[in-house]
């Protein structure tokens, strides 16, 4: 017969198919007479009492034993400490201020690149108003390109370093990281 609970830590004894087989039938025939919860137990098959409240608080409850989850258990290679230099390095990379000036950053280089790429497409680039049938030189189309890429550069740099405060401060303020923050910041 097979064992559910081979080791049973309860005073009880282990739990088999056969026990719960005769625990459920015995169980569903009083349970037309008296009201039967999840305290109650319901007799085996050899007149023990089975207690289901007694499992699910070794399963689910207080008595439940904790299992700690280190990256060695897990298959992961356990972390070192870090060192006061590595702490620093990490708490200057989470200031509001490195966050901002990244975005900053990286906003520039993508609108430099957006608006290079926009003014290639774009097929009035470098044409002389006053003259539209003249063709324009390569000189022109690109100076241009160079000043749509500066133009959409400072732009997107901008919303960057604006989104990436906003965000930084909003999570600062409720100390919690979460989706929250993008729908509060998305209010603003």
């Amino acid at each position: 017969m097979c064992s559910l609970l081979s080791s049973a830590p309860f005073p009880q004894r282990a739990l088999s198919l056969g026990n719960m087989a005769a625990a459920t039938e015995a169980g569903s025939a009083a349970a037309a007479s008296e009201p039967a919860g999840p305290t109650s137990a319901a007799p085996t098959a050899d007149g023990q009492q089975l207690q289901y409240s007694l499992i699910l608080s070794h399963l689910v409850g207080d008595r439940r034993p904790v299992k700690e989850l280190s990256p060695a258990v897990m298959g992961g290679l356990p972390m070192p400490h870090k060192s006061e230099e590595q702490k620093m390095i990490e708490r200057g990379m989470e200031s509001c201020g490195f966050k901002a000036a990244l975005a900053c950053v990286g906003g520039f280089v993508l609108g430099g690149a957006f608006g290079i790429f926009t003014a290639g497409i774009d097929t009035n680039v470098g044409l002389d108003p006053k003259d539209p049938l003249r063709t324009p030189t390569a000189k022109e189309v690109l100076k241009d390109m160079g000043q749509r890429g500066m133009s959409y550069a400072k732009n997107f740099a901008i919303v960057g370093a604006m989104f990436s405060c906003t965000e930084c401060i909003i999570e600062s303020h409720r100390g919690v990281s979460d989706w929250k923050n993008a729908l509060i910041k998305s209010r603003i």
